[in-house]
């Protein structure tokens, strides 16, 4: 286990302040730095991490951790369970046991759990648990699985059963009341971002017309990667200088070397990978644009509020995206940066060459996007309006245990 960050707190026996165990299935994959900066954020509430995989320590250091032990094999009780008696994994997996053995000697006043499908598969331990639950909804976790049969009813279950659901963005609990959510029960939790490490720099447009493209993100179908190439392959041909520069990482990578060869784009991309924070940072630093076209897959798996996009806006980098998911909840068309259909990448290209034809307007989207992320994102605010959701969701609880059949 990594060593903790003395300035982080964590939880001990004189600390007076109420705890809340946050659930993550891994803890953590590099794209969740934002739940990283929720867990670290905390100041009113102790917090420990529950979870069945410790991953990155290095990248995200943090203790106290709880890596719920796997089971001991025992092929005929888990048969019984499976098979015969049709309970859900989390109990012929052992996981439900381990989770109140652990809650039992580290006794929490809350339980967060990150990610809607999680909050599925630990259904039955929020109905038998005598505290509180809260569930944050983030994107993909809110598509359908019909692949999976009573899935859809088990995740209404989850939103009838706690007591709060946080969601990402407006367009997310828009989906949530859809699918059965109560909407007095929804509260937006933004993503906070720390100011500090994306500091403002005023951005001027490159004298030779060399401009600097960005797009971080997962190498994921609804990031739009396709669009992106197609739109800058449109504005090269009136500036052969621009290069456009994509961080991260994912399974459509050997897709996107695929178009950068099919759309002759050559040398003017660049696939930078996974970019640490402070990498991340510097390489805003340099750019002049970011690139974002987001787009709803086959799958449902929609976009809440991007991360990097808010990151990029607080350097002042005009954001050039899609009407989709929470992006226009962040990005005013016309006012911080420009918005375009989904999978229009004639529009993107015709809005790219508007904020670059105008070095008045693009001046203006700059010190804009900066000063919109100061007002609605800011990462104490954030974590502040998180702890608020905390204390309410432990002031609505009513305890009402229920436990399934086969305990």
């Amino acid at each position: 286990m990594s060593n903790p960050d003395p300035s982080e707190p964590t939880p001990d026996a004189t600390d007076l302040r109420p705890v809340v165990a946050s659930y993550c299935t891994t803890f953590l994959k590099p794209e969740m730095r934002h739940i990283y900066r929720q867990v670290t954020g905390l100041r009113r509430y102790q917090t420990f991490v529950l979870t069945r995989e410790r991953a990155n320590p290095a990248q995200f250091p943090f203790e106290p951790v709880e890596e719920i032990p796997r089971a001991r094999k025992n092929f005929l009780k888990r048969f019984w369970l499976k098979y015969v008696r049709r309970l859900p994994p989390v109990y012929y997996r052992g996981e439900l046991q381990e989770v109140l053995k652990i809650l039992k000697r580290r006794p929490a006043d809350l339980l967060h759990v990150y990610f809607g499908h999680t909050g599925v598969h630990l259904l039955p331990f929020i109905l038998e648990w005598e505290k509180p639950c809260v569930v944050s909804f983030h994107g993909m976790d809110i598509q359908p699985r019909p692949h999976q049969p009573g899935y859809d009813d088990q995740m209404r279950g989850v939103l009838q059963s706690t007591p709060l659901v946080l969601a990402r963005s407006q367009s997310l609990a828009e989906r949530l009341v859809q699918i059965g959510c109560p909407r007095e029960k929804i509260r937006i939790n933004r993503t906070g971002i720390p100011l500090s490490d994306f500091p403002f720099s005023q951005r001027t447009a490159p004298a030779d017309g060399a401009w600097i493209l960005v797009q971080a993100c997962r190498l994921i179908e609804k990031k739009g990667l396709h669009t992106a190439l197609r739109a800058f392959a449109q504005f090269r041909k009136t500036q052969p200088k621009a290069r456009f520069l994509i961080a991260g990482d994912g399974p459509l990578k050997p897709k996107l070397l695929q178009w950068i060869s099919e759309l002759s784009l050559g040398n003017s991309v660049e696939l930078c990978g996974f970019l640490a924070q402070d990498a991340l940072a510097a390489l805003y630093a340099k750019a002049h644009l970011f690139v974002h076209p987001s787009e709803m897959p086959p799958d449902q798996n929609q976009e809440g509020v991007p991360n990097s996009m808010l990151e990029a806006m607080s350097t002042g980098l005009p954001v050039l995206a899609t009407l989709h998911g929470g992006i226009p909840e962040a990005v005013a068309d016309g006012e911080n940066g420009l918005l375009v259909p989904e999978r229009d990448h004639n529009g993107l290209a015709h809005a790219l060459q508007r904020v670059t034809s105008q070095p008045a307007l693009y001046s203006a989207f700059s010190a804009a996007a900066a000063r919109s992320v100061r007002a609605e994102f800011e990462q104490e605010a954030a974590i502040a309006r998180l702890e608020g959701f905390y204390d309410e969701a432990r002031a609505r609880f009513v305890p009402t245990k229920t436990a399934p059949a086969g305990r």
